[in-house]
Parts: structure tokens; sequence; C-alpha cells
């Protein structure tokens, strides 16, 4: 049974990625007990009911401290049960506004009579456990629906032929470096083609534009040494046991120079064997 523990802070988009798992095959159970994780797992096996791939969603509302959580997490170790955990975080003030927006109440804030704030920092410290030995962490602060699944597609089906899921990633600093991020590239030291005329309504996927970043020299010897840095220090990640890895690309808006990067970079960790996810995260965004 591949076992995937689903967790993280309430609002971060634990069931958009729910469903994401079901179309990728996983069987999900939302809202399992920490005290019921290895008891399930058991019940699973000993009855051979072939679920392959399952996904268990464990959150605040089936445990209301990091102890308990804990001591279910050594439970389900101590029957040799193999799992990794796949947390999902944000921002506390994109929580914020999500509850606000949908008009819904925290489950901590509902159960324990807490504000907004004081649920959320409460959860933080229930879910310690879980956020410090997950094996995937996404922040969804910045994504949209449609870009959450993409990363989960990229680390779940392409951990089915690599021995890391390995997801690079543009981004324009103006808004906000990926908090998700292990390895993060500044190529807004490189000339812009926001500021030439003809290029500035293009992004890196227009030939024209990569044409210009790359036609400086100091452009391709950047890429170089951003190059050797990464095929000296991917094995490592896999030798270490690291089973993601994101490496970010930033520029100024995320339209030109990181965009272009970030496939050369994909370009290259193609050719070494490795399958990686590619997403431009702020490539829709208005400048």
């Amino acid at each position: 049974m591949d076992l995937l523990i689903v967790t993280g802070i309430s609002g971060a988009g634990k069931s958009l990625a729910v469903r994401a798992l079901e179309d990728m095959g996983y069987f999900c159970i939302d809202n399992i007990p920490a005290g019921l994780l290895a008891d399930f797992a058991e019940l699973v096996l000993n009855r051979q009911i072939s679920l392959g791939k399952v996904a268990m969603v464990l959150d605040s509302r089936g445990c209301r401290s990091a102890e308990g959580l804990e001591k279910g997490l050594r439970e389900l170790s101590a029957r040799n049960f193999s799992f990794k955990v796949l947390f999902l975080n944000a921002a506390d003030e994109v929580i914020a506004r999500r509850y606000q927006e949908t008009r819904r109440r925290h489950p901590l804030a509902h159960a324990m009579d807490y504000t907004t704030q004081q649920a959320i920092q409460m959860e933080r410290q229930i879910m310690a456990p879980l956020f410090e030995q997950a094996d995937y962490i996404v922040d969804t602060s910045l994504l949209s629906t449609a870009q959450l699944r993409e990363r989960l597609v990229g680390l779940f089906l392409a951990n089915d032929n690599s021995a890391m899921a390995l997801n690079i990633m543009s981004f324009g600093f103006k808004f906000g470096q990926p908090r998700e991020a292990d390895i993060v590239f500044d190529v807004r030291c490189l000339p812009n083609p926001f500021y030439v005329p003809e290029l500035k309504m293009q992004t890196g996927l227009d030939q024209a534009v990569v044409d210009f970043v790359m036609g400086h020299e100091t452009s391709q010897e950047l890429l170089k040494r951003m190059l050797d840095l990464l095929e000296f220090s991917l094995p490592l990640y896999i030798k270490e046991g690291k089973s993601q890895l994101t490496i970010a690309v930033g520029c100024t808006g995320g339209k030109h120079r990181s965009i272009t990067f970030a496939r050369k970079i994909a370009d290259f960790c193609k050719e070494k064997g490795y399958l990686p996810n590619v997403q431009h995260r702020d490539i829709h965004r208005k400048q």
C-alpha cells in the first residue's frame, strides 16, 4: 500500500489537493483521527483490500494536541507502515482572508471559541510535528487552483519515474518569493526585456525574448554557473534522501528573464535524466 498523509493548515487547500489526488488514482479518506491512523492501515492490510495508493487526510479536526499527533505517527511507524507526508501551507494573512471571503469559521475557532488568528496559531502548534517531518511542503499562498493541481501532478506522477520530484518555478520578486523554494536564483541583474517596447508584452515563452535575454554574455555565463552548481548538487540531494526539491528563478515581474532561465534549467535537467515539473507562477499577473 502506497500511503500518503495529506495534512496542513486549515484553509491551505487540502480539499483541492484531495480532489487532484483522487484524479491520480488515490483512494482518499478525509478527517482521520490521529489515533486511528495505524488501525485503519492495519484493517486495510488484514482484509487484503486492494486500494493501491491511499491518501489519509489528517488535520486539527482529528487531533487537538501535538502530543496526540506524535503518538499517532509513532504507532504507525511502530507497526512498520511506511508513509510520506504532504503538508499544505499558506501565510497567516492568506488563511485569514480565505475564511473571511468564504464566511466560514476555522475549525478550532468554532470548537474552542478562538478568534481566527488565535485558531491559526494554535493549529500551527498542533501540526508542528507533521510540518517538521513532511516529505512534501506546498505553499499555496500565491497558487491558483490550477497551479496547485499542476504542482501535485508534478510531485506524485513524476515520483513514479524519478528518485526525487523536481519542481522548477519562475516567479516575480514583486509578488513575493516562494516559501517552498529550496534553491533560489535571482536573475534581476541581467538586462530586462521589459524596457524593450516590442518585447514588453511578450514573455520568456516567446523566442524573441529568449534571444534577447541569452544574447548577452553575462546571461550565458550566469546560466553556465547555475547549471554547474545543479549538476554537482542534485545527486547529493538524492543521496541525502530528499524526495522533493524546488528550484525557483526570480526576476522583477516573473515574465521575461525568470521564465527564460527556468526553461533553460528544465531542459538541462531533462538531459540529465530528471523529470522536472515546470511552473511559471506569475506569467499571467498584471505588471
